[in-house]
């Protein structure tokens, strides 16, 4: 009988029944002497040992504290150990971490704050133009009148304890380094009768990712959902023990917490961070130097690596897999870096935060036309379905619909928001992606197209409404509308349609400088035209198709737009 585009991935390894806090200490326990994590820009190498007394210290730390099970805790910062140290603590004690996007800024950070109902924050000091203290007092300034731990606001009535990374906390905050020795107050036992507290679908993590609606959405994943999928990730890659990855993805992402974290933890192999973030000169320099066998990256990424003036200076033959994933990759590039940067086991993922986020994959097995043409197939324990989006039933295999997955790394819900939860999870707890695809009769996945109106721009996900509502916030501004039009290296870059009000001139400039330091930088179109009026169908719909093609024959972009992706 034929199912048409269904298939479920097979596998004669179960998943694994752990919290995120019973899998590290299991797997120090086995490799204790074999570094866990090495942080190139801070000067520091632990072992798997050391890793697990640092997360036992401030998890402790944290309870000292107050922290409860199902509190929020969150964190904003960018690539550092103590990022790693955070994650695994918050969730060997109950704690929901909540990742806070490091490129935000003000009028994201509160909006955040209040939607997931943050008990606590970790945040990083300053980076370039990113004055981390300074926003977060611009946005809370009760805080520097506070004793550390009995903060009290109304803007945000969850929040009461912000911590530091570092030393000398400003006013109000603890240190980093207090909240460690705080922690000597809570006993070994009480740390363990919490772990032993919790079950493995309890909720562990909060991602944010844009939404359709105009406003961030907050995926709640299950310690089930993010440990089995990079478990399997790791699989995928044939990680052991005796392997160095090199991270250079954010970890406040899907990507680098899951994909590349997990993946580690999962087999005892090694967390290699280059820098804070993403540079390509110092991942090159990374890579000889701790003679890492793994590297993660986005496109854009692998391109700066390849194009890098010194790239003949470096040695890659260490190399050998790694992950391409975020956005679709040029087939070109995908050859060189198989050739150039001897990752001959170079695999691709697809997914969404919504799915922990691996829903398929490609195998080192793959030839590398399967590679560099499709996303691989479902993953082992998974569900995958392309669905007609009109009708809901199954296309057949090798026509186009929306790819839609179910199973154990389905996220629980969006935090405080049952509709747009509704929206996307059916009754049948299949996860609708919005994203169009095709499936061959081998079952390997093709990446066609999106569904919701989705900007990917250099792996990050930009859901236009967010800007537009931001953006009718100025007051020369009668409408706008946000599209992404075709880019050589990010994939896509974001142009804004602007209808200023009668009687008023406006320049792209004013525009871009009105989002700065307001809005993340990548939100920040990089294209402005000024319009009188916007394409409509009949029914007055905006019709951004005819924007899209518009803009690609305005700006020269007709031969950008014709370059093949997987």
């Amino acid at each position: 009988m034929d199912a048409g585009s269904y298939d479920c991935g097979i596998s004669d390894k179960p998943l694994l029944g752990f919290t995120v806090g019973e899998m590290f200490s299991q797997v120090a326990r086995k490799y204790p002497d074999t570094e866990a994590l090495v942080s190139v820009h801070q000067g520091i190498r632990y072992t798997y040992r050391d890793l697990l007394r640092k997360v036992e210290e401030l998890g402790k730390g944290l309870m000292a504290i107050g922290v409860e099970k199902g509190d929020r805790v969150g964190i904003w910062a960018m690539n550092h150990a103590e990022w790693v140290v955070t994650q695994v603590a918050t969730a060997k004690i109950g704690a929901i971490m909540v990742n806070i996007n490091p490129a935000y800024r003000t009028y994201e950070l509160e909006y955040v704050l209040r939607q997931a109902e943050i008990q606590t924050v970790i945040l990083q000091d300053r980076f370039k133009t990113s004055d981390y203290v300074g926003m977060f007092l611009e946005a809370c300034p009760e805080v520097a009148a506070s004793r550390p731990g009995h903060l009290h606001t109304e803007k945000f009535p969850f929040l009461k304890n912000v911590i530091f990374m570092g030393e000398n906390a400003p006013d109000g905050m603890f240190s980093w380094d207090e909240i460690n020795h705080m922690g000597h107050d809570v006993s070994d036992d009480e740390l363990f009768a919490r772990e032993e507290s919790l079950s493995f679908d309890d909720a562990v993590n909060i991602q944010y990712t844009s939404g359709t609606t105009g406003f961030p959405k907050g995926v709640v994943l299950s310690h089930h959902s993010i440990v089995n999928n990079g478990n399997i990730i790791g699989d995928g890659m044939n990680f052991t023990e005796k392997d160095r990855l090199c991270i250079p993805v954010p970890f406040y992402h899907c990507f680098g917490m899951v994909l590349s974290n997990l993946a580690c933890m999962t087999h005892g192999s090694t967390m290699v961070l280059p820098g804070p973030t993403f540079n390509a000169g110092e991942v090159l320099q990374c890579i000889e130097k701790e003679r890492c066998t793994a590297l993660h990256g986005v496109p854009t990424m692998f391109i700066a690596e390849l194009s890098h003036p010194d790239f003949s200076r470096y040695s890659m033959e260490t190399l050998r897999t790694g992950i391409m994933a975020g956005s679709p990759c040029p087939i070109e590039v995908m050859k060189e870096v198989n050739r150039k940067m001897h990752m001959s086991e170079i695999v691709i993922v697809y997914g969404q935060t919504e799915t922990a986020p691996g829903i398929t994959m490609t195998t080192t097995r793959d030839p590398l036309e399967r590679r560099v043409s499709t996303v691989g197939r479902v993953f082992p324990h998974t569900e995958i379905k392309i669905i007609d989006p009109k009708t809901g039933r199954i296309v057949p295999r090798g026509e186009v619909g929306e790819i839609c997955a179910r199973g154990y790394c389905v996220m629980k819900c969006y935090y405080n928001n049952p509709s747009a939860t509704h929206a996307t999870l059916d009754a049948d707890r299949w996860n609708h992606t919005g994203d169009l695809g095709t499936m061959d009769a081998e079952g390997y996945v093709k990446i066609v197209g999106r569904l919701k109106d989705m900007v990917i721009r250099g792996g990050e996900n930009i859901y236009p409404r967010e800007i537009e509502e931001f953006l009718h916030n100025h007051p020369k501004i009668a409408d706008v509308y946000v599209i992404g039009v075709p880019d050589e290296k990010y994939g896509e870059e974001l142009m804004a349609w602007v209808m200023v009000e009668k009687g008023e001139t406006m320049t792209g400039e004013e525009v871009r400088e009105f989002c700065r330091g307001k809005i993340a930088h990548y939100k920040i179109p990089r294209y402005v035209k000024f319009v009188t009026e916007f394409p409509m169908n009949i029914s007055g719909k905006i019709q951004k198709y005819k924007m899209r093609e518009i803009s690609i024959r305005e700006l020269g972009l007709e031969n950008v737009s014709k370059i093949e992706t997987a």
